[in-house]
């Protein structure tokens, strides 16, 4: 395990139109000490022949790209990379967001001034061509479990880990529709509290993710986290529920 080196890992699906300016804002960021793990899932819109091209010509040996051979989904994707990782930290990006320039150095100085085991930041919303709206999220500056039940404000492309103060096992994704979701949660109940870090340091591009546009499906996965994967009873759930979607609402507006 490397001391400082921070392993970033981005799930890649049919993201051609967007990898490229997410793995720059990475390797022009003001932090250097990292491995970009890309880890392409089976593409089938000639994103798998485009990152080699990217990467060849970048000639960055940080950049390290990984080729399934079926795809697994995003968790399993994610999770394969992090038995390759080499890093002391795991964070993440998905392939179409966008890092600002001192993310990754702000959050690591914010985290060893914590000396925190988890971290996220703020964000804003961006559109299809990766401009902020102006729609900035603000986060807490901690967050137990039980607050985390009915928040929303931890997003995947904010995250960092230590392992060091969480074993890595530990931070596998849960094979489960809203697994980062499920994963910081699982974090939390162990006991770990999260910090956050409340600076605007990641762009969200929202455009096209249907997934997340799909309202009722958003609310169906989150309902089904509380029954299957924390295993609340129905009143528990209700109650987180209706805090869940009231934070979902004013995050939004």
């Amino acid at each position: 395990m490397n001391g400082t080196l921070v392993s970033i890992i981005v799930p890649v699906y049919n993201a051609k139109n967007f990898i490229k300016q997410t793995i720059e804002s990475v390797t022009e960021g003001s932090f250097a000490d990292f491995e970009l793990l890309l880890i392409d899932d089976k593409s089938n819109d000639g994103t798998a022949e485009y990152l080699d091209e990217i990467c060849e010509k970048m000639q960055d040996p940080r950049i390290k790209v990984f080729h399934l051979s079926e795809n697994m989904g995003a968790a399993k994707a994610r999770n394969f990379a992090l038995k390759k990782a080499e890093g002391r930290y795991i964070s993440y990006i998905d392939a179409d967001d966008i890092w600002k320039t001192d993310k990754l150095k702000n959050e690591m100085e914010f985290m060893n001034k914590k000396d925190a085991a988890f971290v996220f930041t703020g964000y804003e919303f961006a559109d299809e061509n990766g401009i902020g709206t102006g729609k900035i999220v603000q986060v807490p500056e901690k967050i137990t479990y039980r607050e985390a039940l009915g928040n929303t404000t931890i997003f995947t492309s904010t995250v960092l880990f230590d392992t060091k103060k969480i074993p890595k096992e530990n931070l596998e994704m849960p094979i489960i529709k809203s697994e980062d979701t499920a994963l910081w949660w699982k974090v939390l109940r162990s006991g770990i509290t999260g910090y956050g870090l409340n600076e605007n340091l990641v762009l969200y591009r929202r455009a096209g993710r249907s997934l997340s546009s799909n309202k009722l499906e958003a609310l169906r996965r989150i309902w089904n986290l509380y029954r299957k994967a924390e295993h609340l009873s129905v009143v528990k759930s209700s109650f987180y529920f209706t805090k869940w979607a009231i934070n979902a609402v004013k995050r939004r507006v």
